[in-house]
């Protein structure tokens, strides 16, 4: 009988162990996903600005005439 009531101890103390495990992991899941949606809205951001800016003023290389000299 002893030897049953150890098991038990043991699997409850085991049981507590992970239910304490898995909480933390929760908490790390949360922040990371509170991380990930902030990175989303600021890369939003981002390709916003980068599509409402105006091509640049400076010709492409094809486009350029060659200098005088050539």
């Amino acid at each position: 009988m002893q030897t049953l009531q150890q098991q038990v101890d043991d699997l409850e103390a085991k049981l507590s162990f992970q239910e304490l495990t898995i909480e933390e992991l929760n908490q790390e899941v949360i922040k990371l996903n509170d991380i990930i949606a902030q990175q989303h809205h600021q890369l939003e951001l981002v390709v916003q600005k980068l599509l409402s800016m105006e091509p640049s003023n400076i010709a492409s290389q094809s486009e350029e005439t060659p200098p005088p000299h050539y």
